[in-house]
């Protein structure tokens, strides 16, 4: 396995579950960095929540990082598989930030992955494959993922799409693509 890994793909894929598969059999101990935080009153949020948790092995550190992923991931012992679950989850803990900010951001995690001497196993969802978000903020999401995920697929070795239940391995299958222009 490589040393960052991306898992890519629509929602209720089984994206996750390919990330927590590829993340046990690395033999590594794992270190999971949960993207998402619980949100009082919001009971559907907290189901799924608690069905990732339930999902893991008990011998699994959790960690939340909904912001300082960059530092998280540089802090990290080697010898460790890390799991972070979702990229998504973490652009939109960051949305506030304008866009200057933003690129900085994506650098550094760029910058830190080059460093890391942990393996890395990223959760991303694939949001642009349907209508254009009518609102700003939509639309801003999901050109931060796309890039994003887009970055990453050009530095992560194996990046799979895991859709209709299946994981495709793009670094076999797929040409990868120059960088994109800013």
């Amino acid at each position: 396995m490589g040393k960052v890994i991306l898992v890519t793909g629509p929602a209720r894929s089984g994206k996750s579950e390919w990330a927590e598969t590829l993340a046990i059999k690395s033999g590594k101990p794992v270190v999971y960095l949960a993207t998402a935080t619980e949100t009082p009153g919001d009971t559907e949020w907290q189901k799924r929540i608690q069905k990732h948790q339930e999902r893991r092995p008990s011998d699994w550190v959790t960690l939340l990082v909904p912001v300082k992923l960059s530092t998280t991931l540089a802090d990290a012992q080697p010898n460790r598989c890390l799991l972070v679950d979702s990229l998504g989850t973490w652009v939109a803990n960051l949305l506030e930030q304008d866009e200057d900010t933003w690129k900085k951001t994506v650098a550094e995690l760029l910058t830190t992955l080059e460093l890391v001497t942990a393996q890395v196993i990223f959760v991303a969802e694939e949001t642009g494959w349907g209508v254009v978000p009518a609102y700003p903020l939509g639309r801003q999401f999901r050109d931060r993922l796309g890039s994003l995920v887009r970055q990453l697929g050009a530095v992560c070795e194996p990046v799979y799409l895991v859709t209709g239940g299946h994981a495709l391995n793009l670094s076999l299958l797929g040409i990868p693509l120059p960088p994109a222009q800013s």
